[in-house]
């Protein structure tokens, strides 16, 4: 295609509608038909980037190839569509301001008062158009986070509706709202939809289609209703049922002929509907698993998006194992060593969860205690390989006192210490070790055996490492550091070869597992997990 074509995908009447699922279906569906895509998301908030944000306020934070703190949509972006995504496809309010006021600082404006229209508008409009001038895409698919109506939200609304009109038949708005179920009148509800169609309007969007969140289904006149209520053509009006599984959700919008609508919309003829042969694979495979292995999640966020991409990791991993898996998380403020047993009862396999500071940190030390004595597969990731870490220097080692800088800077034993370009560092917000760096690989090493390689690349958000001093120690005993980077030599990978599945990485695995492309760590830790339920 010549110019690359823009889809806009707002949401309204509630939040958490899924509009990251839409962005990422709509991505699969116009993948699946030999378009380049790519997918960015623009969230209203003040903050730079999600990287400081609490994960109860906002779900995890999902970090880039490039090393950029975002938000965990691009996540979703990746797993459905196997792309990587870069800076370029997240933005903030924070981020947008900050461009604009470092080039009024600069002198960019010639002395012009800065305004919200055209200044701000026209940054997010570039920011929009970035990625088709730059790469070349054929599809530029924006989410713009919250709901319609909301404050933050109107200069992006401003810069969506300036863009379509300027592109014309090269932009497209997609509206996602809700149909709710009045139980005590036994109806369905349009109203909301009207209402979130005519604020959009009231903004001068005239939304092209329309998703409907739905929990039940939505007969033909309901449609039709939408459709004339709306100014929406009825072939454009699609709905979005819950499913069993957001895996479902491209499949489902391609049986209704959502990627048909859009490219009829923007004048391209759609040509024959692909099979989505491999998805469709994957979703069979899923659906016929009836066997389930139990994973212990051990952490302190006790909230399914704290630990998204690691849900969908071992869900990823199940699948290819041809087994559910049943995830359980378990506070690790609660655990003390007279109810480990009880509290991780039941668990085929435990992850120690990545996080940051104090809180929680002495449960997963216990934890990391009693699996590695009770040969219980173990997967220790960022703070959690940690953990296993300080474990090992207490109770094998014989330092009672070792611990990481972190919890404690006047620790005798500082088995875990802060890098050392992170000592000067004041500045909590994009400081850390973020985005793709080396490995290689021990041979022989059990992780060895699972990538196949000796090089690798992952992705890393931490200040903290293991301290080298200790390496020659922890060997001796039986834990090996079996990863490093070659330029940092830092250790990536520790594990201990005579249990049946112990390993931590000092980096994210979960941010690389895709629907397609499964992480080669999840895969083998869940297959050693099926085993230590079978043989138990």
């Amino acid at each position: 295609m010549a110019e690359t074509k823009y889809i806009f995908v707002t949401g309204g009447v509630v939040s958490s509608l899924g509009k990251g699922i839409i962005s990422s279906s709509i991505g699969k569906l116009l993948q699946a038909r030999g378009y380049n895509i790519t997918i960015q998301k623009f969230d209203p908030y003040i903050n730079i980037d999600p990287g400081t944000l609490n994960p109860y306020e906002h779900g995890e934070c999902y970090v880039t190839v490039d090393g950029m703190e975002t938000d965990l949509d691009l996540g979703h972006y990746e797993r459905f569509t196997g792309i990587q995504t870069t800076k370029a496809n997240s933005l903030t309010t924070g981020r947008i301001y900050k461009a604009v006021i470092d080039k009024e600082r600069r002198g960019d404006y010639l002395g012009k008062t800065i305004q919200v229209v055209p200044h701000i508008t026209d940054e997010i409009k570039r920011n929009v158009k970035l990625l088709g001038k730059k790469y070349h895409y054929d599809f530029v698919i924006t989410e713009i986070g919250g709901t319609i109506g909301d404050i933050e939200s109107a200069p992006f609304m401003e810069a969506i509706r300036q863009l379509k009109w300027e592109l014309g038949r090269d932009a497209l708005s997609v509206h996602l709202t809700y149909v709710p179920y009045l139980k005590a009148a036994g109806e369905l509800k349009t109203k909301p939809t009207q209402h979130s169609v005519k604020e959009l309007q009231s903004v001068g969007i005239q939304p092209d289609v329309l998703v409907l969140r739905t929990e039940k289904h939505l007969d033909e006149n309901i449609r039709k209703k939408v459709a004339a209520f709306c100014n929406v053509d009825f072939d454009c009006v699609i709905q979005s049922e819950d499913l069993p599984s957001i895996y479902e959700v491209p499949i489902g919008m391609q049986a209704q002929g959502l990627d048909t609508a859009i490219l009829r919309k923007m004048g391209i003829t759609p040509g024959e509907t692909p099979t989505l042969g491999p998805w469709r694979a994957f979703i069979e495979r899923r659906n016929k698993a009836t066997k389930t292995v139990s994973i212990g999640l051990v952490g302190k966020y006790d909230l399914q998006d704290a630990y998204k991409s690691i849900r969908e990791s071992l869900s990823h991993a199940g699948t290819y194992n041809d087994y559910k898996v049943n995830i359980n998380f378990i506070n690790s403020e609660t655990i003390t060593e007279a109810n480990v047993a009880e509290k991780l009862k039941g668990q085929d396999g435990i992850v120690i969860c990545p996080g940051f500071g104090q809180r929680g940190i002495e449960g997963k030390i216990v934890a990391a205690h009693y699996t590695r004595t009770h040969d219980i597969p173990t997967f220790g990731i960022c703070l959690g390989m940690q953990m296993m870490v300080i474990e090992f220097a207490r109770n094998v080692l014989g330092y009672a006192d070792a611990n990481s800088r972190e919890m404690d800077e006047k620790t005798p034993h500082n088995v875990i210490d802060i890098m050392e370009e992170q000592k000067n560092i004041s500045n909590m917000g994009g400081t850390m070790r973020l985005g793709a760096y080396e490995c290689v690989l021990r041979q022989g090493s059990r992780v060895f055996d699972i990538y196949k390689q000796e090089h690798i690349q992952e992705r890393h958000r931490h200040r903290y490492e293991f301290n080298n001093d200790y390496q020659t120690e922890y060997e001796k005993h039986g834990m090996m550091c079996v990863g490093r980077n070659p330029e940092s030599d830092l250790v990536e990978i520790v594990e201990i070869p005579g249990l049946k599945w112990y390993i931590g990485t000092q980096y994210h695995p979960e941010y690389q597992s895709t629907v397609l492309k499964p992480h080669p760590l999840f895969v083998d830790f869940v297959k050693t997990a099926i085993e230590n339920k079978d043989k138990k």
